[in-house]
């Protein structure tokens, strides 16, 4: 339905990127990460989250002093965020890291540069070209007027050509500002100049809800151009809520599978049974689920036994009670006061 930008492939730690694998789910990690093992407790539940590859900040001597450990004991590929010291980037090669977030034009000059894309090249680790719209260079921001697409993608193309000069070209590229319009336009002007993958989102997005919905519409418009290749959602919020985020649009926009689809409707005037309350225990229920799986919960019989029916496991309500469908068949009728446990009990049968 969406087709694909074709792009040049690469992999990170054994993650293909690009070149028509699936969109790829990043993370973030918020820990300090010179805390090895608050570190690697994170990533080990972003991992379980669905993250499949996560990144670090390395601030510092003691943060890349700390990465080893980590890469060691994660169960998920790992990318080393560098800014202004080519040193902490030559420390996360050493370490095993399997990925650079990096702008080669800030780490020190093009003798430094090549010392890093020399120990990246031998190592197989892919360079990612990462553009933020808050941090573009003063020439640029002067030349644009501003932060603008155009700018950000000038920038992009900057830092490209600095690799490409060495040869380089495991290269992946991001272009980041907390709009979804100047985000969209940069990703389609750099998209018709490289054929390099491309990592997308939607920066400094907000808080949960409102964050949640910016990011949904910008990585909607993205993947529908076919212009991301790994996605990250960015929240003042935990970073597993992040993952479920970035999951619950690549579901919703029919690109990945990954545990439950729940249904559920608004309920309206019609609705004669607490449906919030029967709603919310189920959704939390099937949070934690792998295999694929529709669950419905509807509050009236208007649309709800359509639903239900669609559903692998759904709950139609009437007056006081509703009817448990599985796979397009009836189950059994429930009293509203055990329908939640009722339907729960159902999906935890599944696949069993």
């Amino acid at each position: 339905m969406f087709p694909r930008r074709e792009t040049r492939p690469l992999s990170v730690g054994g993650v293909a990127v690009g070149g028509g694998a699936p969109v790829v789910v990043q993370a973030m990690t918020k820990t300090d990460t010179r805390d090895a093992r608050a570190t690697v407790a994170q990533v080990r539940r972003l991992a379980r989250a669905g993250a499949e590859i996560v990144r670090l900040a390395v601030p510092d001597r003691a943060a890349a002093a700390a990465l080893a450990e980590v890469r060691r004991r994660s169960p998920v590929p790992l990318i080393a965020d560098i800014h202004f010291d080519h040193r902490l980037a030559l420390a996360a090669v050493d370490a095993g890291m399997d990925g650079l977030r990096l702008n080669p034009g800030n780490i020190g000059g093009a003798a430094k540069v090549r010392e890093v894309v020399r120990a990246a090249a031998a190592a197989r680790v892919p360079i990612r070209v990462g553009v933020n719209s808050g941090s573009l260079e003063k020439d640029l921001l002067a030349k644009a007027g501003g932060a603008t697409a155009a700018a950000m993608v000038e920038s992009a193309l900057r830092h490209v050509r600095l690799l490409e000069e060495l040869d380089f070209r495991l290269i992946k590229i991001s272009l980041k500002a907390s709009d979804v319009p100047r985000t969209l336009e940069a990703f389609r002007l750099l998209a018709a100049k490289v054929d390099y993958p491309f990592h997308a989102g939607i920066t400094e997005a907000g808080r949960l809800l409102a964050g949640s919905v910016k990011s949904s519409a910008g990585l909607g418009l993205l993947l529908a151009e076919g212009l991301a290749d790994t996605v990250r959602v960015s929240l003042t919020a935990p970073a597993e809520r992040e993952v479920f985020v970035a999951w619950q649009v690549l579901q919703a926009m029919g690109l990945r599978e990954r545990g439950a689809t729940f249904v559920s409707c608004p309920t309206c005037g019609r609705c004669e049974v607490g449906l919030f309350r029967v709603a919310a225990e189920v959704e939390k229920a099937v949070l934690g689920l792998r295999a694929p799986l529709t669950v419905a919960v509807m509050g009236c019989p208007v649309n709800g036994p359509g639903e239900a029916k669609e559903a692998d496991i759904g709950l139609a309500c009437g007056r006081g009670s509703g009817v448990i469908f599985k796979k397009g068949k009836v189950l059994r009728k429930v009293p509203a006061a055990r329908m939640a446990d009722a339907l729960i009990a159902e999906i935890n049968k599944w696949g069993t």
